[in-house]
């Protein structure tokens, strides 16, 4: 047994030494092929790929995804010379077409999740963060039937979101997350969805709540989304929150300040330390009142020190 296994591998590499070899070009006869020879030419001239015989065509279709182009144009117009050597050459290139299809298909993704995340607010932005409260405990107690409360609170973030004027940035498992223009227009979607959490019935009455948290900063917007602190702080002032509690950071707090309603109230939760974060940030709570208000301390392991 070990004798075949032997001979099947050097058989192997045999194989693969002489395709390595069939497909070698040396400088002298590469200089000498023209460039209707390549599929790939760069702009400053450079000749990749070569297309000349069967065996490089072969070659050139496995090495496509290794190659690094220019531009998608300079891409595009490679692999059509590529496939139309295929062609010359009668091979049926199935694994190489399922490959770019799958590739363009990707890359059609991200594009458009680029050209959404352009038209995002940019300048001074107010984020929503918020999650539920021991989704776990709620997975383990509900089993197959937590896939459609988790759609239904999404459904609920989401219409509270978009209604306030918000736009939804990326939502994860249990986590969302939101941009508004007007910190007003944060807060007051911040009251809706805690009003509908806590009216909707659950199955087995299990009291799902959700925890929001606010912050009011000026992040870097970039094709993949917000980046910087804010977005940090954002996400440390929603874990400090328990379900059912709206906290906001000094910076969203102080944004609100026209927030004009009768039944709207904001304790002082004190200074605490975010997890990495350098600085303590001042915390409070907003508070109405058809919704809870009594929670234990902030989640961050006790008040910073003055």
């Amino acid at each position: 047994m070990r004798a075949r296994v032997f001979i099947y591998m050097c058989g192997r590499d045999l194989a693969s030494w002489q395709l390595k070899t069939m497909t070698y070009l040396d400088g002298k006869t590469r200089a000498l092929l023209p460039n209707s020879a390549f599929a790939y030419i760069d702009s400053r001239g450079r000749r990749r790929l070569p297309i000349n015989d069967e065996a490089h065509v072969r070659n050139a279709l496995a090495r496509f995804n290794q190659t690094t182009f220019e531009d998608e144009v300079a891409r595009d117009r490679a692999r059509t010379r590529l496939l139309k050597a295929a062609k010359k050459y009668r091979i049926v290139p199935v694994g190489f077409i399922t490959g770019q299809l799958q590739n363009v298909r990707i890359r059609g993704e991200v594009e458009a999740r680029a050209s959404e995340v352009r038209t995002l607010p940019t300048g001074l932005v107010t984020f929503l963060f918020a999650d539920i409260e021991d989704s776990t405990g709620l997975v383990r107690r509900l089993g197959d039937r937590y896939p459609g409360v988790l759609a239904d609170v999404r459904k609920l973030l989401s219409d509270a979101i978009r209604k306030s004027g918000g736009r939804e940035v990326d939502a994860r498992a249990d986590e969302l997350f939101a941009v508004f223009k007007k910190a007003d227009s944060a807060l007051n979607a911040a009251f809706v969805i805690q009003r509908k959490v806590l009216v909707t019935t659950w199955p087995d009455d299990l009291p799902v709540r959700v925890r929001v948290g606010l912050h009011t900063g000026r992040p870097t917007l970039t094709d993949t989304g917000y980046v910087g602190i804010a977005v940090h702080t954002a996400a440390r002032v929603c874990y400090a929150a328990h379900g059912g509690q709206i906290v906001l950071s000094r910076a969203a707090r102080d944004a609100v300040e026209s927030f004009q309603a009768a039944s709207i109230s904001f304790r002082d939760l004190g200074l605490h330390r975010l997890q990495g974060l350098s600085e303590p940030e001042a915390l409070f709570q907003a508070g109405a009142a058809d919704l809870l208000s009594e929670f234990p301390p902030p989640r961050t392991g006790g008040p910073a020190s003055t």
